[in-house]
């Protein structure tokens, strides 16, 4: 095992980590997930992520961390700086994947966004309808969203019916609909890296 990577990911991007590595041949990298409902209770990410490097920095020749900052405030980047792991940039899985520059141009253009990502596309009803109870509590929409007067689809993989049902949520919570193809942004970026670096020594645990 200690010939291989682990990647340390948000469940949010399991799928998008999984298909990346299927596509690419990274046959030498292994993924642990941590559940992406964390994101209700961001303070407990940094712990739950030291956890999975304490389990299994013995086993692995390099862990690499596959989170933003998460809204953690900079604890991850205080956690992962004392254990030398490194994550993915940015400041969540949105600016990962439109890019850093893309995603400061759609903030500015309009800062009441609400942002998609084929994850949460997929799970929208779960995450979001019943999540903050519209499905019992429909009037509370207007109150949630209030502040939001556009939706951006920043999508991983195109797929007409994907776009069809973003569209339709878009115009269910009265909100302008564009569509932004990204691909995988900086998530296929970083791990192309890191298998690519593979070859090289791996950078030693901290004392």
């Amino acid at each position: 095992m200690r010939s291989r990577t682990l990647i340390i990911a948000c469940g949010a991007l399991a799928h998008e980590i999984v298909e990346l590595r299927r596509a690419n041949g990274w046959s030498a990298f292994d993924v642990q997930c941590l559940p992406p409902e964390l994101h209700n209770h961001p303070q407990r990410i940094p712990a739950a992520v030291q956890a999975q490097i304490a389990q299994h920095r013995d086993r692995y020749r390099e862990i690499f961390v596959a989170y933003g900052d998460c809204g953690t405030g900079g604890m991850l980047d205080a956690v992962l700086a004392a254990e030398g792991v490194e994550r993915l940039p940015g400041a969540h899985c949105y600016e990962a994947f439109a890019t850093a520059r893309v995603f400061a141009e759609l903030s500015e253009a309009e800062p009441g966004t609400f942002y998609l990502t084929d994850f949460l596309l997929r799970h929208f009803d779960r995450l979001v309808t019943r999540g903050l109870g519209l499905d019992r509590h429909p009037e509370l929409a207007g109150e949630y969203f209030r502040h939001y007067r556009r939706l951006v689809y920043l999508a991983q993989r195109e797929h007409p019916e994907a776009h069809a049902r973003a569209r339709a949520i878009a115009a269910a919570m009265g909100l302008e609909f564009h569509y932004r193809f990204t691909g995988y942004g900086e998530l296929g970026r970083k791990l192309a890296i890191l298998h690519d670096r593979r070859g090289a020594r791996p950078r030693p645990w901290p004392l």
